[in-house]
């Protein structure tokens, strides 16, 4: 997980940074543009830079130039997808799916791509009621232009916070509300997002790991069993592992294991 949050961490830099680069170049040429006598015209107000600098900001009308909102959407699109994925299933799905692999005694494979790939479309497949509602409610109105964007957005969260509230511990959110420091509200669901997700995320980790702890517990049982037997037989220097990983895939594909963790998966969400 530190690993992951690192990789994280240098994509958002790398991406300033390039956007920094972005926005050299393109206030680049306006700089170095030679000046040429021109008819004088009306007044200019002087601005933030103006006709010499990098960066232009308009004085009446308070907007940014091109190359700030260039950052700043960068900056935001950059962060949105780990904020999306912490909202969704998604989290507590490819926890679970690396704990089975771990438990297994398969570091490698499946690969991290393919439980990545498995745990987007499992999200996909129970966010689908959710994102129906969402896009029935905002999306549509507001590409019809019937809504603004504030209205999309009051909206499209209702359906995303009744999803959140009914998959969230009660003990959590508790958490949460008392470390925000804030005044404890009338009923949940006069809980902000803020603190909502966040008591969501810790939900979400205490199933997958409870899931998990069913999950390793056989193959645990499967590994002393072996182990015990090598001893018996005196044959202390064959690693346990390298004999009972045959015997935990056999036992993983006798019960259809992918089978009944999808199942159970999709069945804590009220589906399946």
């Amino acid at each position: 997980m530190t690993s992951l949050l690192r990789r994280r961490a240098t994509v958002v830099l790398l991406l300033t940074l390039l956007s920094a680069v972005a926005a050299v170049l393109l206030a680049g040429p306006a700089a170095a543009a030679p000046t040429a006598p021109t008819a004088p015209t009306e007044p200019v107000v002087p601005g933030i830079g103006g006709a010499d600098g990098g960066v232009d900001i308009s004085i009446g009308g308070g907007s940014a130039s091109t190359s700030i909102t260039l950052i700043l959407a960068i900056t935001v699109l950059s962060v949105a997808p780990s904020v999306l994925l912490l909202a969704t299933s998604f989290t507590k799905i490819i926890v679970v799916l690396g704990i089975t692999r771990n438990a297994l005694g398969l570091p490698t494979s499946p690969p991290n791509q393919v439980l990545t790939g498995l745990a987007l479309f499992l999200t996909l497949f129970v966010m689908g009621p959710v994102l129906g509602d969402i896009n029935e409610v905002a999306v549509q109105p507001y590409m019809d232009g019937a809504i603004t964007t504030s209205q999309a957005y009051d909206a499209g969260v209702v359906p995303l916070r009744e999803f959140l509230l009914g998959n969230t511990r009660e003990d959590e959110l508790k958490l949460m509300i008392g470390l925000s420091g804030e005044e404890a509200p009338a009923n949940a669901e006069e809980v902000s997002m803020t603190t909502l997700i966040p008591a969501f995320v810790l939900s979400e980790l205490k199933s997958a790991f409870i899931i998990g702890l069913v999950i390793f517990i056989p193959f645990l049982v499967l590994d002393m069993l072996i182990s015990a037997s090598l001893m018996s037989m005196g044959m202390m220097m064959v690693p346990p592992t390298i004999v009972s990983l045959p015997f935990k895939l056999l036992l993983f594909v006798v019960v259809d294991g992918w089978s009944l963790i999808t199942t159970a998966l999709v069945g804590s969400y009220g589906g399946g």
